[in-house]
């Protein structure tokens, strides 16, 4: 796969060469000469020497002014590859990773990524091909960031939560050449790949990764390849594969399916150069940060932070789970300064057992995406010595897209006001070039009055190249010019957008627009709720009702009754549940709880009337 390696459409020599018809040749030859006598051609480059064909270019135009000249000394593609080769060059024995009792340092682990890309291309992998990975966040899952792209292919990083139907789906969509698989999903993946046999599609070729707690019921020497015979196989010296364009393909990234069946979500490699100096910049990661593994690397490319820790020198602290307990000892013998995580992580922090908890003695930078946090929550965690940031984006913005920018004003405010600012979204990052919320039927900008519900769009360099093999999807996402979300959101006075709800999600009871993340808002300020979501069940007489999915804190009891009483006393009446559901969450890979599946129990529920 390659968006263009001539993206300008230039003639090249070759092109001329391959002319038969000999009258088409002399024409040709003659051609190539007028051509040489103004402009200097290179396949790789596009060497442009401007003289007096000057006068068709526009004014104004870098190619009408005299003297200039485009080469490989000002214009390379742009790549997330550079940050691991700048960091093995000037911090060559600072450590870049540690997972338990393993550590590398950076001129290690850009050894061991141009190993394994030299390993992948004695394997048959080309420039375009894909290879995906089936894995938690292990280190050979950081390597794979940096070795895939090295080998000229495309890194598709599949969800490890997967069942095996998906993931056999999944890789016949993406094409993958070879998949790495963690031992611990070894048996799901091998399940994938007998259905694929028995659809007789072409098999990936399975790389097994294993570390030292790999069971010794898994026989390694019955597995074709390993992850470190294969990577011992390599050779450092190996000559990356730079790409011809900086529109080139980097990753694929399948949605989450929240909504619908996951998409393809293409990134290319300016997109992912770009989003992850951005990601820095907004997570305030100064050099030498020490950064926490919660978000899953096959989410959105770790939201480019894989390629973002090296590009600051950083320190990777890889885990296999995520828990309470792992964070809060990794930030006490790491010194953690930075961590990720969707709101269901920090709700599971802020109601951890005290057994599991250890003091912090200095601020952890924390970036949470998905839905809102509620306020209660980011109260808590700051009372922990957590200082939390909002953001929002989605995997066709390759993560984050904007940030909740904190103006120093805003310290003075009531604590609990405060927390309420910071829930916002704010404002785009610097690696786009808009963001709007916008009337999708007239395309108008609704008023920055924060009350008036319009579609969130983006338009600008860090928004993906398209679907994958889906072109219909790709123009309908990118209609008028803009990217379409699917979240609606206000917009205040001061240019900050607060999104309200997903599309899907948003109840129209009685003709009244109720937002689901309004109400849960305020079931989890009841002292007994865990978790909560809240859907529209159908009702005869209202169109919609809103029902309520609530998890109970443990050694809580309490009924639909009191819940809805508590609803009542905090909200409009006609904006209180009508049900409640008391029950587990289904979620995402990532913590987003699958509302989805949660309309189809409210659906079968019938009207409420």
């Amino acid at each position: 796969m390659s968006w263009n390696s001539n993206p300008l459409n230039e003639p090249t020599i070759g092109s001329f060469l391959t002319k038969k018809n000999s009258f088409k040749t002399m024409f040709w030859t003659r051609s190539l000469r007028l051509l040489r006598s103004t402009r200097i051609y290179s396949s790789h480059h596009h060497l442009r020497k401007v003289s007096n064909f000057s006068k068709d270019h526009d004014p104004g135009s870098w190619e009408s002014m005299e003297g200039l000249l485009r080469c490989s000394a000002n214009c390379v593609p742009l790549s997330p590859m550079i940050f691991l080769e700048r960091a093995a060059k000037v911090c060559r024995d600072r450590t870049s990773l540690v997972y338990g009792s393993l550590e590398y340092n950076w001129g290690q682990t850009h050894q061991r990524c141009l190993k394994l890309a030299s390993a992948l291309t004695q394997l048959g992998i080309s420039r375009g091909d894909v290879v995906a990975t089936l894995s938690p966040n292990v280190p050979a899952m950081y390597e794979l960031h940096f070795a895939v792209p090295m080998a000229g292919a495309i890194l598709c990083t599949l969800n490890s939560r997967l069942d095996a139907a998906m993931v056999s789906v999944l890789l016949e969509h993406s094409q993958a050449k070879v998949v790495f698989v963690d031992y611990q999903l070894l048996q799901i993946a091998q399940e994938a790949l007998d259905l694929l046999r028995k659809e007789a599609r072409e098999l990936p070729i399975l790389v097994l990764v294993t570390d030292s707690d790999c069971p010794s019921t898994i026989d390694i020497r019955s597995i074709s390849y390993e992850y470190e015979r294969l990577l011992a196989d390599g050779h450092n010296g190996f000559d990356i594969v730079r790409p011809h364009s900086e529109w080139d393909p980097i990753s694929i990234n399948y949605t989450s399916g929240t909504t619908s069946r996951p998409k393809g979500v293409v990134y290319s490699h300016r997109g992912a150069y770009l989003n992850t100096l951005a990601t820095v910049l907004l997570f305030r990661m100064d050099l030498f940060p020490v950064y926490l593994w919660n978000v899953p690397m096959f989410h959105c490319n770790g939201w480019c932070l894989p390629w973002g820790v090296a590009s600051q020198f950083g320190i990777n602290v890889c885990v296999r789970k995520v828990s309470p307990k792992t964070i809060f000892d990794n930030i006490a013998q790491h010194k953690v300064t930075h961590m990720a995580g969707a709101p269901t992580v920090l709700n599971m922090i802020v109601n951890s057992a005290a057994a599991d908890r250890k003091p912090i003695d200095h601020k952890v930078l924390v970036m949470t995406g998905g839905s809102p946090p509620p306020p209660q929550i980011i109260s808590k965690m700051e009372e922990f010595g957590f200082s939390i940031s909002h953001l929002y984006g989605l995997t066709e913005t390759y993560g984050p897209g904007t940030f909740c920018a904190w103006r120093p004003e805003w310290d003075f405010l009531p604590h609990e006001e405060r927390s309420k600012m910071k829930a916002r979204q704010g404002v785009s990052h610097v690696g786009l070039e808009g963001i709007d919320v916008k009337d999708p039927a007239t395309m108008e900008s609704v008023p920055s009055d924060g009350k008036t519900i319009g579609e969130v769009m983006f338009r600008g360099n860090t928004v993906m190249s398209g679907y994958f093999r889906d072109l219909k999807a790709t123009e309908e996402a990118f209609k008028e010019g803009w990217f379409h979300t699917g979240d609606l959101a206000v917009k205040h006075s001061d240019g900050y957008i607060e999104v309200k709800d997903r599309l899907k999600d948003i109840i129209i009871s009685g003709g009244e627009n109720i937002s689901s993340v309004e109400v849960e808002t305020v079931l989890y300020s009841h002292p007994a709720v865990l978790e909560a979501a809240v859907v529209a069940r159908p009702d005869d007489h209202w169109g919609q009702t809103p029902c309520a999915f609530v998890k109970l804190k443990e050694g809580f009891d309490v009924d639909s009754q009191e819940i809805i009483n508590f609803c009542r006393d905090h909200l409009p009446h006609y904006m209180a549940p009508k049900t409640v559901i008391f029950q587990d969450m289904p979620k995402t890979s990532t913590g987003k709880i699958q509302k989805y599946v949660l309309r189809e129990i409210a659906k079968a529920l019938g009207s409420n009337s």
